[in-house]
């Protein structure tokens, strides 16, 4: 069955060849009934076309251009969920059509976050749950804009005297940190000060933060999974870093713990680390709820410690069931479906439902890294067992290839596994990096091995990595 192609991909085509072109670019079968009748030739796809044409006919337009796209389960770059189960779908088509950010319409709805909101300041061990706010999002960058801007706002309103004439707002992070931190900055007018990595740290050290900070440092953010290795970030050490230096100094710096991956795997899989609300530092929490949260893309939550955390004044109000319902987001219209997907889950897996499908996770990748590590060829800089999560380089003495020719190889048996180069300080290190979730089974990861096995032999025999663009190789920031 031929792809859509459509008129525009005809330019520069003799006219003839166009218009035969257009007509071959429909299979007669398309036709609902009769395969002689109905539409002629395929409809433009830079413009509107000039009339309608039958849905189902569309639908395998739009079908079959997108085959040519990564197979999502097999796609090993990404965090984000990739399998629900089918009563999830059901729930997800039944509220699509709800409008999350009209809570006096969908009550309901509106209480579902509530509730979900709820059960993650228990989670994540609130002092208080039922005095945590927080709320939903699209996705963790939402999550921590919003950090960030109450950050910025609880120091504007402690520097009211020097700010904006004199004062410029700061944040302090590891080079490490998810982009969204780095558009935040920018968007906001913060500047970004940031921990290089150094050797083989690859993230946030708490001396180093403590050294970036002063009277105009807004907060520090500490990543729960860093995602260029799946490491955590030591937040007990940044917290108690920043502890002392209140005692020095008078300096009294929040901290915001990017959760986006961790704060779904450490409450189950590492529960006497304390990296939480248990810190009395820490100010906010996010989460990608699509990511180890098991809901497809996208939604998000972001949680603080209590109201004094989060300014009054960036909070908009609405009534829904007869109370008063704080809202606080960048994006306003969008579907409801993913936070009830959310809220099926928690109430669908529980505790130790999660604590199963996490420790799977785990074991799968640490298990997979230690098989990879075993070939010989490679170097693991970390093993799955912090974020079902691993990178590894080249072992010393390799020089027939390199990580961007594994993942080009592996990319030719269906597999997406990204290979990208470190930050500053260690940009001379490459790694490929995979990342383990709920469907990604034992049977999958043997059937990895296994492709990584066969490509092996010919990539030992080349004399020397294929020539490209290292600058151009991208980091997975997913």
């Amino acid at each position: 069955m031929p792809l859509h192609r459509g008129a525009d991909r005809g330019a520069g085509l003799p006219e003839a060849e166009r218009a035969e072109l257009r007509r071959l670019s429909l299979n007669p079968f398309y036709g609902e009934a009769d395969p002689i009748s109905g539409m002629t030739s395929a409809p433009p796809v830079h413009r509107l076309p000039d009339g309608p044409i039958p849905p189902t006919v569309a639908y395998q337009l739009v079908h079959d251009e997108l085959m040519l796209d990564g197979n999502s389960r097999l796609n090993l770059a990404t965090f984000v969920t990739t399998w629900m189960e089918p009563q999830a779908t059901v729930l997800l088509s039944e509220c699509r059509d709800k409008n999350m950010i009209d809570k006096d319409e969908y009550p309901r709805t509106a209480e579902l976050e509530r509730r979900c909101v709820a059960m993650l300041a228990d989670l994540w061990n609130a002092p208080d749950p039922a005095a945590a706010v927080g709320c939903s999002t699209t996705g963790s960058s939402e999550a921590c804009m919003l950090a960030g801007m109450a950050f910025k706002r609880r120091w504007a309103q402690r520097n009211a005297e020097r700010y904006p004439a004199h004062a410029r707002p700061n944040l302090v992070m590891g080079v490490n940190v998810q982009v969204c931190w780095e558009k935040f900055c920018d968007f906001w007018e913060v500047e970004a000060r940031t921990v290089p990595m150094e050797g083989d740290r690859f993230h946030l050290d708490p001396q180093a933060a403590v050294d970036l900070c002063d009277e105009n440092t807004i907060g520090v953010v500490a990543v729960l999974g860093s995602t260029f290795d799946g490491s955590y970030e030591p937040v007990t050490e940044v917290c108690a870093a920043l502890d002392a230096l209140q005692e020095r100094t008078g300096l009294d710096i929040p901290v915001h713990v990017d959760g986006a991956s961790g704060g779904m795997i450490a409450p189950f899989l590492d529960e006497d680390l304390i990296w939480d609300f248990r810190l009395p530092r820490v100010a906010s929490i996010n989460t990608s709820g699509h990511k180890y949260g098991l809901v497809y893309p996208g939604v998000g939550w972001a949680l603080w410690r209590s109201r004094e955390d989060l300014p009054e004044e960036l909070v908009f109000r609405v009534n829904y069931l007869g109370g008063d319902m704080p809202t606080f987001a960048l994006n306003f219209s969008r579907p409801g479906a993913q936070v009830v997907a959310q809220y099926y889950t928690f109430l669908r897996l529980g505790r130790d439902g999660y604590r199963a499908v996490q420790q799977t996770a785990r074991d799968i990748a640490t298990k997979l890294a230690g098989r990879i590590e075993g070939l010989g060829d490679f170097r693991l800089l970390s093993r799955g067992d912090e974020l079902p999560v691993f990178a590894f380089t080249t072992a010393p003495g390799i020089e027939n290839f390199d990580v961007f020719d594994v993942s080009a190889r592996l990319r030719q048996h269906g597999w997406l596994v990204p290979a990208y180069t470190f930050p500053a300080n260690r940009e001379d290190l490459s790694v490929l990096r995979i990342v383990c979730r709920n469907g990604f089974s034992a049977d999958l990861a043997g059937l990895l091995m296994d492709d990584l096995e066969q490509v092996l032999p010919e990539l030992r025999r080349q004399a020397h990595p294929l020539e490209r663009d290292k600058a151009a190789a991208t980091a997975f920031h997913h």
